[in-house]
């Protein structure tokens, strides 16, 4: 599996995830991209010893784009404040099932069955449900779907997927969550831009990533190429 680097220092090391590849390592055994990048850098650089790499976020194993990795103690502490703290923006492009408007909000609680690995909509009084945010703008349409690019305020588990098929407007392709994919079918949900503060240089970094004109994403083809 190859893997294009979007952004690296001694610090940061931004990627852009292969789809249908998981983030670190499960009880399924398949290669993750954590460890294929551990693998990579003692490679490249001739490292003789463990090569530290820290997971920062994750992206649900079917879904591409922009993933970002501390290749230092102090820049995961760092980053990982910024997350939970909502400083990292993090916006998608996904294709969903119908036109959910220009722009809106939408907040839900989620639960998530562990053992399905399945999340759910719930009421805000379920003892785990959690809050989720996000705000959304659509781009384009065609053929009774939409282009739409979402901005998440929280980090729920298939907090895109979940909430859009709550709201009546599944993702396409989402073999979980949407009744009408089709087998074989690449769920339409990409990490199209990720905005950080650099952990030692303080500045802003910007990283963008557009998804593959292939797929669903060609009928926005025109959109995607500029």
């Amino acid at each position: 599996m190859t893997v294009e680097i979007l952004y690296e220092d001694n610090h940061v090391l931004v990627v852009n995830k292969p789809v249908n590849c998981l983030s670190q390592g499960d009880r399924s055994g398949d290669l993750d991209l954590l460890t294929q990048l551990k693998q990579m850098i003692k490679v490249r650089d001739h490292k003789s010893g463990q090569v530290y790499l820290g997971l920062v976020h994750r992206l649900d194993r079917p879904v591409g784009g922009v993933m970002v990795f501390a290749k230092t103690s102090k820049a995961a502490g760092r980053l990982a404040k910024q997350l939970q703290s909502q400083q990292f923006d993090r916006v998608y492009w996904a294709v969903v099932e119908g036109d959910p408007g220009a722009s809106g909000q939408l907040d839900h609680y989620l639960y998530k069955d562990q053992r399905k690995n399945q999340v759910y909509a719930v009421d805000a009084k379920h003892p785990k449900g959690k809050k989720a945010r996000l705000t959304y703008q659509r781009l384009a349409q065609s053929q009774g779907r939409s282009l739409v690019q979402v901005r998440l305020h929280t980090g729920r588990s298939h907090q895109i997927r979940v909430q859009f098929k709550t709201a009546g407007h599944p993702l396409w392709g989402d073999q979980k969550y949407n009744p009408k994919a089709q087998p074989g079918q690449q769920i339409a949900l990409w990490a199209y831009q990720l905005q950080f503060n650099h952990p030692t240089r303080k500045e802003p970094v910007a990283i963008t990533c557009r998804p593959p004109s292939s797929s669903i994403w060609q009928d926005f083809q025109a959109l995607i190429s500029q």
